[in-house]
């Protein structure tokens, strides 16, 4: 159960409807994860919606390597829902089944190509160390370009704080789904 009882989109105050219109009226389409928390705060769910709009749909990263990214800070987080979503956008996006669950189970990933493992390597080390070493920060600007790269940190930094809202309300799975991660 989460900590937040469902909103009644039907008795939403002014700004809670323009954002929640805005967020199902866009990209994805309805209200999940954690925009049902956040529109507690309408200003914040407003400015926290367009970044990750911007970092889920339009960073310049390729789609699969930004679903890794999110895949291993759901992972990190133990954030059940997290990881539930973007596996499966991970899966669309093309990234291997196998790294998926390597990930999932805390291994260390089949790579095929190196680009995954300059995503897995910045990621890691950073959730580990806080901080990335040269080598791994020099790898990921000659991948990415310093764009790619402040674009990787977004898409972290975004689903950190997703992760933190899912964990905190404790925002459930859909019906029937068993959690992803162990």
């Amino acid at each position: 159960m989460p900590r937040l009882a469902p909103l009644d989109l039907n008795k939403l105050d002014a700004e809670q409807k323009k954002v929640a219109d805005a967020i199902m009226s866009g990209p994805r389409g309805g209200l999940r994860g954690p925009f049902e928390p956040w529109l507690r705060s309408p200003i914040l769910a407003d400015r926290a919606q367009k970044l990750g709009e911007y970092c889920r749909f339009d960073n310049s990263l390729p789609r699969d390597l930004s679903e890794l990214a999110i895949c291993l800070v759901g992972r990190h987080f133990k954030a059940q829902f997290e990881f539930y979503a973007h596996a499966r956008l991970a899966r669309e996006a093309g990234l291997a089944e196998d790294i998926i669950e390597a990930v999932r189970l805390r291994a260390t990933p089949p790579f095929k190509r190196d680009v995954e493992k300059v995503v897995y390597d910045f990621v890691t080390e950073y959730l580990e160390t806080n901080r990335v070493a040269p080598a791994n920060y020099k790898r990921a600007v000659d991948a990415f370009g310093e764009k790619g790269v402040v674009d990787l940190v977004g898409v972290c930094g975004y689903y950190m704080l997703v992760s933190m809202t899912l964990n905190v309300f404790e925002m459930p799975l859909p019906p029937g789904e068993p959690d992803p991660l162990p």
